[in-house]
């Protein structure tokens, strides 16, 4: 059997004890200094064999409601005596997130002619991890203003987005397209165009994100209160909706 297979083996009845719930197979190939770093707390990771023991109960009990756990990949590389691996499980319950995914990275020692785990990562994608997507959206924005790429700019305008503009109301991508366009004609010089801090919440395929904006043309500066609505789509995120305005004087 080659280093691969054997590493390969190895973590599939690891898998298979940790769904069965049998401790000492889950214990069996793992040395007595590894560290773990896993889903819970501690920040600082669980480090011994001991304390990685005394994470499984909690588990086990998780997976008797009637959790998965099993392999969806596995990739294993091996060297004379280190190797690694990672994969991706089906971790969740029917009730919540069945097809969940557990990503996971192993690294393994050859110890006495024998593959050890040394250290085991376990993880699920965040759960901001949309809201960052509506960031960088938000982000991209400044740098395609500043370069004037107006093509660029409507990349993630939906084609029935409705934007309430400064100066008036416009339904559909060809109109707030020419806005744009008109926008980055009104200046003679680059326009700086941040949107520092915005706050971003997401649920679905939906998201919202509200903002002061900050926008400098030809040395002067405005700070628009900005309302952006975003749907999730096969391509990204795009923008359906946008409601800018500055407080009556």
């Amino acid at each position: 059997m080659s280093d691969e297979q054997e590493i390969r083996t190895l973590i599939e009845n690891w898998v298979t004890a940790v769904h069965a719930g049998d401790l000492k197979t889950v214990l069996a190939d793992h040395a007595p200094d590894l560290v773990m770093f896993d889903v819970p707390p501690p920040y600082d990771g669980v480090r011994g064999l001991e304390a990685y023991r005394a994470t499984w109960p909690g588990f086990f009990e998780w997976q008797r409601s009637g959790a998965s756990f099993e392999l969806v990949s596995l990739d294993v590389t091996a060297g004379s005596d280190v190797g690694f691996a990672f994969a991706l499980l089906r971790c969740g319950t029917p009730d919540d997130n069945p097809d969940q995914r557990l990503r996971l990275t192993i690294g393994l020692r050859k110890i006495d002619d024998r593959w050890t785990v040394t250290h085991e990562h376990h993880s699920f994608p965040h759960e901001d991890a949309d809201t960052t997507e509506v960031g960088a959206v938000l982000d991209k924005w400044g740098e395609d203003t500043a370069s004037g790429d107006l093509d660029a700019l409507m990349e993630p305008i939906a084609e029935d987005v409705v934007s309430y503009e400064i100066d008036g109301n416009y339904s559909g991508k060809p109109a707030v397209r020419e806005v744009c366009a008109a926008g980055l004609k009104s200046s003679s010089n680059p326009i700086t165009f941040t949107i520092p801090n915005p706050t971003i919440e997401s649920a679905g395929n939906l998201a919202v994100a509200w903002s002061i904006d900050h926008i400098t043309a030809d040395g002067t500066e405005t700070r628009p209160r900005a309302t952006r609505v975003f749907r999730k789509t096969p391509t990204g995120w795009q923008m359906i909706h946008q409601h800018l305005s500055y407080p009556a004087s």
